[in-house]
């Protein structure tokens, strides 16, 4: 059975993506679509693959549902209980 982790990022088009603590910010006369870029394929590079969209109330903000294997052995985050 295959086992995935996940990850969140909030995503701004205009210019911030935010995800666990840590801000991705668009460079000074950089393109929208090529700031998005430029953030999955830094992500692509760590073994995440964008799963979905979620739209949200603004058009230029959403949720951005990022997924990668879990590692053989390995426990999910979501899945460990505080005596972890």
């Amino acid at each position: 059975m295959d086992r995935w982790e996940y990850r969140v990022a909030y995503v701004d088009t205009r210019g911030r993506i935010s995800a666990d603590g840590v801000e991705f910010l668009r460079k000074s006369g950089e393109h929208r679509t090529s700031f998005l870029a430029r953030y999955l394929t830094a992500l692509g590079k760590e073994g995440w693959s964008l799963s979905g969209i979620q739209h949200l109330g603004r058009p230029e903000t959403s949720y951005f549902v990022m997924q990668r294997p879990l590692p053989e052995g390995a426990t999910a985050e979501a899945e460990q209980t505080p005596d972890d």
